[in-house]
């Protein structure tokens, strides 16, 4: 979709009360019924692939978006189920139905009491001030989990999407069931499920502005639902195609819903309200605290990434928005709704609708209530493999080939980070996968020379200047694991006292890709306070990459020396040549000599010039082509070019662009 762009004053940055309420009407409940006819499918099919009833995701997102638009201030999220948690619910839901040995309705009652304790302790982290603790974790981890959840979905709902049922809980044979699965699909399911993840790519690589606005997953529906009456999913029958039959259950094929959503909370032995017993075995509180740590992380995450899209740059509470969360979280969980977050896609969706403020997100929720009050009958009639398709897309989106791409190009380790995790939640479980990651990361910033107790602790020596700026000296480490008391020593220097800061890290051992990345956004955060965070010193780092967010490591630089013996007159010809291509200056000693040719022959030595000059590899590159191809051939000239490596590559930096570090392989 396309970002509309606003331009405003700052005194009509759009604010979620009662003002804003009556001001923004209009705009905020367009967005909401948009970002409705996306939220619809999402929630039903998320509830179906974490083996919950169909009604739970809808459950969620009337509750999730009605209660957290009245306590929390961040105005642009949308409250809701979101793939990233189905992991989660599953997981918990089938060890609980071991643990209890009982069916599935009664080991989603038993979620659902996890649910409940797990929202309370996120209530608790909001009063503590716990908003903080999202900083703690790598950025590299955090992706190398949600690729990890990504592939699970892919290889649970891939089968759906075929008509087919997953043939084992672990991800892994999954995949190696895609084989067989494909050979064995029902071909009118399969028609459905594949027509349906088309018109999603077809969307999503759409140029065309207005076809963007257009909510693709509701596209699907129109064209699912009616192939889905014209092939009879919602009776059970067989049918025959080359000789093959094959066969159609309505339960297997299409959403059921109860009669009465709402009554069916109260049906059937207290319907789908929790059961505690749970939280009287250690798996249930194992659940617990993997709800409650990974969904706020993922929460956060997306309040801080909807936060710098938001065009008025308004900044969410984090707090407030986490015992928002659970205060969402425990009232969905006591009805039978699915863990919910903030969740990144359809709040960017919301931002792109042209959304004002929260309550954008209260009327997504109002229209959801609406449509299943009015037309439950409709949703029986969405074909699961739509549904399905719907999530093997967004698990592709977590997983994309291109962020492999981009953490190679920041640099290897972080891909080695990336993989590691990925491999240890399919290995085993989310919380232990993100431990592997994170104990990769500290393996890494070891083996580059950090101590283990300088990963956690800060050294910083603050200086007044005479302008009154404050020069700031970092030492030893600047990591992920000390970036909270880090930046909360830097925060309180500048924006609580009000000063402008120089930040000088030319005495650290490492400042690594995570810190880089954050320290970016706190020098946003300067500039909306009207102050500044000038970050000096890294030049004496080296890297792997030139990638701006590269893990910085101090030690030599290496650059390229070129040294160019030639006549004289050509001194004028050779100082145009490299500063106009960005040397930062050279070096000319007088000297004389004789060449092969004049020592053949008995000539004396020859005025001469011995031109250097130390410049960025790149930039060597070029100028030995240009001396390759117009100077040799015309003047009896000698070019050397050897790897040099400096203390300090800031002097050798051009002010015209010149890229920021040479990459070190």
């Amino acid at each position: 979709m396309a970002t509309n762009v606003v331009t405003t004053s700052a005194d009509e940055i759009p604010r979620g009360d009662l003002a804003g309420f009556k001001k923004y009407l209009g705009k905020d409940l367009l967005s909401g019924f948009l970002v409705f006819l996306i939220a619809l499918p999402l929630c039903i099919g998320i509830s179906l692939a974490s083996g919950a009833p169909a009604q739970a995701g809808i459950f969620t997102a009337i509750i999730g978006s009605i209660v957290t638009s009245l306590i929390s201030n961040s105005e642009l999220t949308i409250k809701g189920p979101a793939a990233g948690l189905i992991v989660i619910v599953f997981g918990a839901v089938s060890q609980l139905q071991h643990d209890f040995n009982t069916d599935a309705y009664g080991a989603y009652r038993l979620m659902l009491a996890v649910g409940v304790a797990a929202g309370v302790i996120q209530i608790g982290f909001g009063l503590l001030r716990s908003g903080i603790l999202g900083e703690f974790f790598p950025t590299t981890v955090v992706h190398g989990m949600l690729a990890a959840i990504g592939l699970i979905i892919i290889s649970s709902r891939f089968h759906v999407m075929l008509g087919l049922k997953a043939p084992s809980p672990n991800p892994l044979l999954n995949f190696a069931a895609f084989p067989s699965s494909i050979r064995d699909m029902n071909p009118e399911i399969a028609l459905i499920g594949l027509l349906s993840l088309a018109v999603l790519i077809f969307f999503a690589m759409a140029k065309n502005k207005t076809l963007k606005r257009v909510p693709a997953q509701m596209v699907v529906l129109i064209l699912a639902i009616p192939l889905g009456m014209y092939f009879s999913l919602g009776e059970d029958h067989t049918y025959t195609l080359a000789d093959h039959q094959y066969t159609i259950l309505s339960k297997d094929s299409v959403v059921n819903l109860p009669d009465s959503i709402f009554r069916s909370m109260l049906s059937k032995d207290g319907g789908l309200l929790p059961d505690f017993r749970a939280l009287q075995t250690f798996n249930g509180w194992k659940w617990v605290l993997m709800f409650s740590l990974i969904a706020s992380l993922e929460s956060l995450l997306s309040a801080k990434a909807i936060d710098l899209l938001d065009p008025w740059k308004r900044k969410s509470n984090m707090n407030r928005d986490l015992f928002a969360c659970g205060i969402a979280n425990t009232a969905a969980a006591m009805v039978g709704g699915l863990p919910m977050i903030s969740e990144i896609v359809r709040s960017k969706a919301n931002i792109d609708n042209g959304a004002r403020t929260r309550f954008a997100d209260m009327w997504h929720g109002v229209f959801l209530l609406a449509f299943v009050a009015l037309f439950p009958g409709l949703i029986h009639r969405i074909p699961n493999a739509a549904l399905a398709a719907m999530l093997v897309f967004t698990g592709y989106r977590l997983a994309s080939p291109k962020e492999f791409i981009h953490l190679w190009n920041i640099g290897r380790e972080q891909l080695i980070i990336f993989v590691a995790t990925i491999i240890g939640v399919l290995a085993t479980d989310l919380l232990m996968g993100i431990g592997i990651g994170i104990a990769t990361k500290f393996v890494i910033h070891m083996m580059n020379g950090v101590s283990p107790w300088d990963l956690f602790k800060t050294y910083l020596d603050v200086q007044e200047e005479p302008d009154g700026t404050c020069l700031v000296t970092a030492r030893e480490s600047a990591v992920f694991s000390n970036w909270i008391p880090f930046k909360r020593q830097l925060e309180q220097i500048g924006l609580v006292q009000r000063n402008n800061i120089v930040l000088d890290l030319s005495n650290t051992k490492l400042v690594d890709t995570t810190f880089i990345e954050k320290l970016h956004g706190l020098q946003s955060d300067f500039t909306a306070e009207g102050l500044s965070l000038k970050i000096t010193g890294l030049d004496s780092h080296r890297t792997n990459t030139g990638h701006a967010f590269a893990t910085r490591r101090r030690g030599l630089i290496p650059l390229r020396r070129i040294t160019v013996t030639a006549d004289t007159d050509l001194e004028e010809t050779l100082v145009e040549l490299f500063v106009s291509r960005g040397a930062t200056g050279y070096t000319v000693i007088p000297c004389h000599g004789a060449g092969k040719s004049e020592l053949n022959v008995g000539l004396p030595a020859v005025p001469q010039i011995r031109f250097e000059v130390v410049v960025m590899p790149e930039l060597a590159e070029q100028v030995v082509e240009v001396l390759r191809e117009q100077i040799l051939p015309k003047a009896g000239v000698t070019v050397v070019v050897e790897t040099v490596e400096v203390i300090r590559f800031g002097a050798f930096v051009s002010e015209q662009g010149v890229p920021s570090q040479p990459a070190h392989h």
